[in-house]
């Protein structure tokens, strides 16, 4: 028997659901759909019911559905996405393709995988090991999240600065639009353009325009050698000039992240990182390629370094110094839920020329709303993840926040920057994208829109104000 919020739903729909899906894939108890209605956004709204599909055809059929009978429909992976994408605001179903997780190819010789959204992209870094290939985006919550959610958000990692993001590293998709339409976009091949490039136009899209449901991933070969650098300097000041000369000379590291120094407090007061006190800043380079190139390209790298505000500059001694820094680093964004109630996380791109700027007009915002902000991130492409630190049951520093939260985004755009780098716009953001992008651009997104989803049912809500 249908509980209470499935009660909203039409009985035509969850009759021919419940024939399309069995019991264990449909679930209508709000203590079972509860779970499905929050992402790592922390904002919740329960949706009326949660179709598991485990096929293309399945999920084709619950789009055709949710159309005939104008339901919202919110596609969903591990939910690890911090702007809200997953969270159904408009109740109605939720399309979790957790289950969705199979590789359905692997094709090593011609440096393609073909995968299901719901496969985990550890998963599939270890499947592409075998094979002595990877996939170059690697988020932090790589151990978590889905491919389906990388391509969602376009989400990246430390290696977008030499490898690129998603939109650079898929081939094609199959996908159902919200019309309830097939499609397959893109090629196998490394050229190809015939046609409108629908494949990049659906990553980072949000699940606003169509489900996927395959994704022929581009691989590159695994480097025979990794050398991490880490540089600490005195202030932001001489991090920012590093690197502009590192990203100015001829060898691209595979990642160069940022620490700034709420960061390196931070760090210090939960364990012994060996940081100097005076330390102002850190960077994390990493180097990869031919294991015979990594001293050359460690010397130019470390020159381009080496300024009058460097502290420090060391190589990782082994791959276990190497893992511990990096562990340093992917530990940051979850620790900062141990320090404050609550993080309002935001990743901001700026020129990398300019994230100096960026760092010393968030140290002001910082003292002007008295919020506590810990910056880190992808300094090689100018990518920073600016969290604000409050305690959400305290309304006038919720208030504080959000004012500051507007300038940040002020100072972002007077940047020459822009508000999102890889974990999307949601509902966190929306509101404040007609201050990135001009009328006349929105009214032909929203026109992509209707076309797509002509009847607004794909994660409505979300992304285009």
């Amino acid at each position: 028997m249908p509980s209470a919020s499935a009660d909203r739903l039409p009985a035509p729909l969850l009759e021919q659901l419940g024939r399309l899906l069995p019991a264990d894939r449909l679930l209508l108890e709000p203590s079972d759909t509860w779970v499905y209605g929050y992402d790592n956004s922390r904002r919740q709204v329960a949706p009326d019911a949660v179709a598991l599909p485990v096929t293309h055809q399945e999920v084709l059929e619950i789009v055709r559905l949710c159309n005939r009978f104008s339901v919202p429909l919110t596609p969903r992976g591990r939910a690890t996405g911090t702007p809200g994408g997953a969270v159904p605001v408009r109740g109605g179903v939720v399309l979790s393709c957790e289950r969705m997780n199979r590789i359905l190819h692997t094709a090593a010789r011609d440096r393609y995988m073909v995968v299901e959204p719901g496969v985990l992209n550890a998963t599939l870094q270890e499947r592409a090991a075998r094979e002595g290939l990877f996939w170059a985006p690697d988020p932090t919550s790589s151990a978590f999240c889905t491919v389906g959610g990388n391509l969602a958000y376009n989400s990246a990692g430390p290696r977008a600065v030499k490898y690129g993001t998603p939109r650079e590293n898929v081939l094609g998709l199959r996908a159902v639009t919200g019309g309830g339409e097939e499609i397959r976009t893109g090629v196998r091949t490394s050229k190809g353009v015939v046609g409108y490039d629908l494949t990049r136009l659906l990553i980072g899209s949000e699940g606003t325009l169509a489900i996927i449901t395959e994704a022929t991933l581009k691989l590159l070969p695994l480097p025979q050698a990794r050398r991490t650098l880490r540089a600490i300097y005195r202030d932001i000041h001489h991090a920012a000039e590093a690197v502009s000369r590192i990203m100015a000379q001829p060898v691209t590291p595979a990642a160069l992240e940022f620490i700034d120094a709420a960061a390196l407090e931070m760090i210090r007061n939960h364990g012994d990182t060996g940081v100097p006190g005076e330390a102002g800043a850190l960077l994390m380079i990493e180097l990869d390629g031919l294991q015979t190139a990594m001293d050359a390209a460690s010397e130019l790298v470390a020159g381009a370094a080496r300024n009058s505000g460097l502290l420090e500059l060391k190589s990782a001694a082994g791959e276990k110094e190497r893992s511990a820094l990096w562990a340093m680093r992917r530990a940051l964004s979850p620790a900062l839920r141990n320090v404050a109630p609550k993080k309002i996380n935001e990743d901001v791109v700026v020129p990398v020329s300019r994230m100096a700027e960026l760092i010393g007009g968030l140290e002001q915002l910082s003292r002007e709303y008295r919020i506590t902000i810990v910056n880190f991130g992808h300094a090689g492409n100018g990518n920073i993840h600016v969290n604000l630190l409050i305690d959400p049951d305290d309304r006038d520093q919720v208030s504080r926040a959000q004012r500051c939260l507007e300038k940040v985004f002020l100072l972002v755009l007077e940047l020459d920057g822009t508000i999102s780098g890889e974990h999307g716009v949601g509902i966190e953001k929306r509101q404040f994208v007609a201050r990135e992008i001009d009328a006349a651009a929105l009214e032909l997104m929203r026109g992509i829109k209707r076309q797509f989803d002509p009847a607004g049912i794909l994660n409505p809500g979300k992304t285009i104000p």
